[in-house]
């Protein structure tokens, strides 16, 4: 199975953590079961404990919008499905992704699990997808997990479309430590540096950076 630990835990603190958050069920051991065919991409899913806390978090927000950047097969789009608002009214959930092969087994399981009517799954570019909303589209809860050259222009379109009340995450911020490593120069790492800059700069908003899966970084407006 592919680790998918938080990258500064040893296996122990990992298993504890683990433990000591509500388990997985079956439908989303099905999905991680799934997943681990791709072999090295599996890597993409979300891990346990973050998926956890994505279902947490939009659980307290009680979104009408969500909106996920990067799908792939589904593991943080089921937990942020799960926790969508019924009543008074349903939330929605849209997700943005170019991979029809890896969407394939997220609607799998979005059905298995009973949320595929709550979710509209767009595959094209996000950044397409995003400049193509109403301008008065209002988002309640945002995840970014997809392109990192991509995550400025994806931060840039959604801080203005968030609610009083909403938030944005942003996934793989501390890139497995090579943020940290001026020698580390592929463009991949350079954006990440980049938008965590921007960001703690960004007077719009406040922000938070935890050290949860590769890192994910809380986002409010002000």
């Amino acid at each position: 199975m592919t680790d998918h630990r938080s990258f500064f835990l040893d296996e122990s603190l990992h298993d504890y953590v683990i433990a000591h958050t509500t388990p997985a069920d079956p439908v989303r051991q099905s999905l991680t079961e799934a997943t681990a065919a791709f072999g090295p991409w599996a890597r993409m899913q979300v891990a346990d404990d973050q998926a956890a806390l994505l279902s947490a978090l939009v659980s307290a927000i009680r979104p009408t919008l969500a909106v996920e950047i990067g799908t792939f097969t589904g593991s943080s789009s089921l937990a942020i499905a799960r926790a969508l608002p019924v009543h008074p009214s349903a939330g929605r959930l849209l997700c943005c992704d170019v991979s029809d092969e890896w969407t394939a087994i997220a609607r799998r399981h979005w059905e298995a699990a009973g949320v595929d009517d709550r979710i509209d799954l767009v595959i094209a570019p996000a950044i397409d997808t995003l400049r193509a909303l109403p301008p008065d589209t209002v988002v309640d809860f945002a995840f970014i997990d997809a392109d990192k050259t991509g995550y400025l222009a994806y931060y840039e379109q959604l801080v203005p479309r968030l609610s009083t009340h909403g938030l944005l995450a942003i996934d793989n911020v501390l890139w497995g430590g090579k943020v940290l490593d001026p020698s580390v120069d592929d463009a991949d790492t350079v954006a990440l540096r980049e938008l965590n800059a921007r960001i703690v700069a960004d007077n719009r908003v406040e922000v938070v950076m935890l050290s949860v899966g590769d890192g994910l970084t809380l986002v409010r407006r002000i």
